[in-house]
């Protein structure tokens, strides 16, 4: 029997349509956030590293438990009121500005703070969304959902490129502060009851429920390959985050304009991707869709470092990797996001993607930032983004030399654990 697409479930609706705006603020923050340390407070590559090391610091200390939470408490309410306290905290950023007294210290507690409730949204969310839909439908929720982050990506730098010039860096950011209102209204307005959690039989410790993850993380035969390759990659990855812009503006000298349309370019490419995700998914399998887009994705990335000569052909030389390469990269993170969500237990779900952010975003990510913005002043900007596309590329390798390969449908995962 054929399920009815997603798109009929006003619920669902509610969700992707509370999401899409959030996305759609999330990257105009995304971009606006540095150029107000940039711009508005004249920083440089290490404070620059400081905003993500702030960011992965919450995730560090409040990830496993955030995660903790969400196994023992409603997702929804979690979700709720994340969005609520993360839109006042960025209200606080124009308001400062406005009064006169924004330093970057200020940025850094926000970012600190906003990366801590973050950490229980991220937690919560991946968790909430099989109990709204059924689990024999993630697949095809996940690729709706990249729908949204892809139409932020094609919307968000270029409208916050607007804002940016219009009013500023620190006003751009009150989008996002609406867009986590709305968010939260949508997520209220959702009318199918999440399910109870099941009560515990004992008063178990969180640092035990914690360990249990930990462990699971440690021995499962999925979850180990991709949680080591997610640490490489978030080092390497990270290079970027610090860097990219620094790279585009300075070294390649693309004028703002053409930064924005190469940012954009990524959200085209992961919009016609995530239309084509659950195909790619039920023709190839979960572990081969994995492993040969992401190796898709390193070979046209290696354009990046090896951009230059004249500003238009600098211009397609990362247009092309931000086009195909993200449009690759949000297929490998349907299937595997699925692919988790398929073969964790509910219980012990959100303790799960709570360990694996914390692992790639608390722990690899802000030790690649700090690494980046030291090599920077050694080697130059150009040849640190090259070292970041050389190791997300190796990092693949620990997918091909693992059971992933043979791993098509979740039942297969449940075959070999038997």
């Amino acid at each position: 029997m054929v399920s009815e697409s997603l798109w009929r479930d006003a619920d669902f609706r509610k969700l992707w349509a509370g999401q899409t705006v959030s996305e759609l603020g999330s990257v105009v923050t995304r971009t606006a956030i540095p150029l107000v340390a940039l711009i508005v407070l004249g920083a440089g590559p290490l404070q620059m590293a400081l905003l993500i090391v702030a960011a992965s610091l919450a995730v560090l200390l409040v990830g496993l438990v955030a995660g903790a939470w969400v196994d023992r408490l409603r997702r929804r309410p979690l979700l709720i009121g994340a969005d609520a306290m993360r839109a006042v905290l960025l209200f606080s950023i124009p308001a400062a500005y406005l009064a006169g007294v924004l330093r970057i210290e200020q940025l850094y507690v926000v970012v600190f703070l906003e990366g801590c409730l973050g950490a229980l949204f991220d937690a919560a969310y991946p968790a909430y969304v099989p109990s709204l839909i059924g689990f024999d439908r993630v697949v095809e929720g996940n690729s709706k959902l990249a729908t949204s982050s892809s139409l932020a990506e094609i919307g968000g730098p270029g409208l916050a490129g607007g804002l940016v010039q219009a009013i500023g860096p620190p006003q751009a950011i009150l989008v996002d502060a609406f867009s986590f209102v709305v968010s939260a209204v949508s997520l209220v307005l959702i009318r199918r009851r999440e399910p109870a959690r099941p009560p515990q039989s004992s008063a178990t410790p969180i640092r035990l429920e914690i360990l249990e993850a930990l462990r699971l993380v440690r021995r499962h035969a999925v979850l180990v390959p991709l949680t080591l390759r997610s640490i490489i990659a978030h080092v390497a990855g990270s290079f970027y985050g610090v860097l990219y812009t620094i790279y585009l503006i300075q070294v390649l000298h693309l004028n703002p304009l053409l930064f924005g349309l190469v940012v954009s370019a990524g959200g085209v490419g992961s919009l016609v991707a995530s239309f084509l995700a659950s195909r790619v998914i039920a023709r190839f399998g979960f572990g081969p869709a994995l492993i040969w887009t992401a190796t898709g994705a390193s070979i046209i990335g290696v354009l990046t470092p090896l951009a230059g000569g004249p500003v238009l052909l600098a211009t397609v030389m990362v247009f092309l990797p931000q086009l195909i390469g993200d449009g690759l990269q949000t297929i490998e993170g349907v299937a595997e996001l699925s692919l988790i969500q398929g073969v964790i237990p509910d219980r012990i779900l959100g303790r799960v993607n709570a360990t694996l952010e914390v692992f790639s975003h608390g722990i690899a990510y802000p030790l690649g930032a700090l690494l980046a913005a030291a090599l920077a002043g050694w080697i130059g900007v150009r040849g640190v983004i090259a070292i970041g596309w050389a190791g997300m590329a190796v990092s693949i390798l620990l997918l091909v030399f693992s059971p992933l390969p043979r791993i098509r449908q979740v039942s297969d995962v449940l075959v070999m654990e038997g």
